[in-house]
């Protein structure tokens, strides 16, 4: 699958990935008016605005960007109707031809973490092989070692996917933990290593391996270290635009050739239409595109 996202961000000249992120806040309110009549306020009326939302959203961008990155938390927020809605969003997006990636965050040990890895793994059902999820790609957090990541990275070689392993992740206070020195090293650091080494068993044709690490981009001194440290190691980057890093910080991010790294945005591309008075809610839609190829020009594509 790493073979398969580098040729996608080439063919469309764009290395970002859109986060669908919905909130209820987010949404239209023409949009959630006519899901409550419908459905009443139920959790099913704001599973509907969600995939609808999302929907419009992938129709807007499917053309400039290769890929879209959905957080399951603010469907799970709703239960099962909100799961419906990341599921659907999937499945439509796959079908309009974009790679998705699921950002989960899972981790855990044993049978659980095997679990978890049916994200990318899929299931047997006495001989038959089923994908519930449909990702391409998911995060995953390090936390437990080669134990919990083992079950993840065996789904990758054999569903080839992929996976994201959390090494220097965007938010302020990732420092109280992440930059911490043991041995000499950040936990980061040694963390990168072990997401290197963990790599050289999933290799793609193309120089990356399908597994890759989640690099902030708001720390760019660190992102550009990793990137030094971790040269067959494909970066998911998020923090650009709401979380204020910018194409210039990034820069370091990627490889000599301009590769090596995916720019993640969500807000700052889906709720675009309220951050500028010229488009009103209807327009939601095209505010998002034109945030995206503005995202895309400071990206340098």
């Amino acid at each position: 699958m790493i073979d398969e996202l580098l040729q996608k961000i080439d063919s469309v000249g764009n290395p970002s990935v859109i986060g669908l992120d919905p909130t209820y806040e987010m949404i239209p309110r023409k949009i959630a008016e006519e899901k409550i009549k419908i459905h009443g306020k139920t959790l099913k009326a704001v599973s509907e605005m969600f995939f609808e939302f999302n929907k419009n959203i992938i129709d807007y961008v499917l053309d400039i960007v290769p890929a879209v990155k959905p957080q399951i938390a603010m469907y799970e927020k709703y239960g099962l109707e909100g799961l419906e809605a990341y599921l659907k969003t999937i499945d439509y997006a796959k079908g309009k031809g974009l790679i998705v990636i699921g950002d989960i965050k899972r981790g855990d040990i044993a049978s659980t973490a095997e679990a978890y890895a049916a994200h990318i793994g899929g299931v047997d059902i006495e001989g038959q092989k089923l994908d519930p999820w449909k990702e391409d790609w998911i995060t995953v957090n390090p936390y437990f070692g080669l134990d919990g990541i083992s079950p993840f990275i065996k789904a990758c070689i054999e569903s080839n996917k992929g996976i994201f392993v959390l090494v220097k992740t965007s938010n302020p206070t990732s420092c109280q933990l992440q930059d911490l020195i043991s041995g000499g090293e950040t936990i980061y650091e040694k963390v990168a290593a072990l997401v290197s080494e963990w790599g050289l068993s999933a290799p793609g044709s193309k120089g990356y391996s399908k597994i890759g690490a989640v690099v902030g981009a708001t720390h760019r001194e660190q992102g550009e270290k990793l990137r030094r440290l971790m040269p067959g190691t494909f970066f998911l980057v998020p923090g650009y635009g709401a979380q204020g890093a910018t194409g210039e910080d990034l820069r370091g991010f990627f490889d000599k050739d301009g590769r090596g790294c995916i720019i993640n945005s969500s807000r700052g591309i889906t709720a675009a239409y309220k951050n500028d008075p010229k488009y009103g809610e209807h327009n939601y839609g095209e505010a998002a595109r034109e945030a995206a190829l503005k995202m895309r020009k400071d990206l340098g594509a």
